[in-house]
């Protein structure tokens, strides 16, 4: 029995069209399933949760980053829980790292062939992250984003992208790794990565493995505003984390204080907190692999 959670407004159509497919192939299968469609912000929490107290449910999570946050965040029990990853949202940046086929059929394939893994994630204070937790200019981008109501996703994405890099600001952190001695920086942007690629295909933390059990903090130090749009491709390429103003971490614990008015993203959200503790949680959840 699959309990399949889909956003049905995600992708501005493209995950109905990923249902039709899902559909189509598991009753060709005769494969016993049963559709969950959300209706409201926090309702894939909400459905994965009550999922998550039956023993053996197997949750396949249909959409993109957004969508798999939510999901992770419902889960209560995660002995009772599989996941299958089915890649159809606006963003599907967490595949790119996780190694799942963003094919519909292909990704779905991988879940009815039964093969397991355990995948890393985030755990925060009060919330978890399966791809990244940002601050600084990825938060400053998603703020220019949701400001932008039409064109196709990814267009609006990088237009905020290029308004932000030519209005730069920097963020005064304090950043302290595995209990190390505390870094105050003044960033241009930090990025804490299990999966590590961000905005549709800026590997931000290109380093980061969503199952090696670590985190990977890429700290972007204060740039020469006259070159900010002159790096721009090094970004987009990951020659950033060979630039003399950025900094690579590895860790099972990172904290973050803010020292200014900074915000944070995790997989996308915008959240306020101005003393963040984020851990990797290494086996513990489970997926169709």
């Amino acid at each position: 029995m699959l309990d399949i959670i889909i956003n049905p407004q995600g992708g501005k159509g493209k995950s109905l069209k990923a249902l039709e497919t899902v559909e189509q192939i598991l009753k060709s299968k005769n494969v016993e399933y049963s559709v969950h469609k959300t209706e409201y912000a926090g309702h894939a929490t909400e459905i994965a949760r009550e999922l998550s107290k039956k023993p053996n449910t197997s949750i396949v999570m249909m959409g993109g980053d957004g969508s798999f946050n939510e999901i992770l965040n419902g889960i209560d029990n995660f002995d009772n829980v599989t996941l299958g990853i089915v890649p159809c949202g606006s963003g599907n940046d967490f595949v790119k790292k996780s190694g799942h086929p963003t094919d519909v059929a292909a990704a779905l394939d991988v879940i009815l062939a039964g093969g397991t893994a355990y995948c890393d994630y985030i755990q925060l204070d009060d919330r978890r992250a399966l791809n990244v937790l940002g601050a600084g200019m990825d938060v400053d981008v998603l703020l220019n984003y949701a400001t932008r109501k039409h064109g196709p996703a990814k267009m609006r994405y990088y237009m905020s992208l290029f308004h932000v890099l030519a209005h730069t600001r920097f963020h005064k952190l304090r950043l302290t790794v595995d209990g190390g001695e505390p870094m105050e920086r003044n960033v241009f942007m930090i990025g804490i990565g299990n999966g590590g690629i961000i905005g549709g295909g800026i590997p931000i933390c290109p380093s980061a493995d969503p199952y090696d059990g670590e985190l990977s903090i890429v700290a972007v130090n204060e740039i020469k505003k006259s070159k900010i749009l002159f790096e721009l491709a090094g970004f987009l390429s990951a020659k950033h984390v060979n630039k003399p103003y950025t900094e690579v971490f590895s860790g099972k614990k990172v904290r973050i204080e803010v020292l200014d008015d900074s915000k944070f993203e995790a997989d996308g959200e915008i959240f306020d907190s101005t003393d963040i503790h984020a851990e990797v949680v290494h086996e513990k959840l489970r997926i169709f692999k």
